[in-house]
């Protein structure tokens, strides 16, 4: 891990794209900036094992098959509007 200390202002470059600017420094809490391109994917940490798991395929947790809902079946279809009970 590469560490640095910078002052507020200064920034760091990583690859030829992407950068990090100090913007202020108050107590402990550090606030960057991030300038990337958009197909850069930019999160926090803690939040980097969620979305993680989100991407992964997941197997099914039941056996239940569903109806296929995507096809159209006109057998039951009425266009008539229904009476009032």
């Amino acid at each position: 891990m590469l560490v640095l200390s910078r002052k507020i202002g200064q920034e760091i470059a990583i690859g030829s794209d992407v950068r990090v600017v100090v913007n202020r420094i108050s107590g402990n809490r550090v606030t960057l900036g991030i300038e990337a391109p958009s197909e850069v994917c930019i999160l926090r940490g803690e939040l980097e094992p969620l979305t993680n798991s989100r991407l992964e395929p997941k197997e099914p947790t039941s056996s239940l098959l569903l109806p296929d809902f995507t096809t159209k079946d006109d057998s039951n279809y009425t266009d008539s509007p229904r009476s009032p009970r």
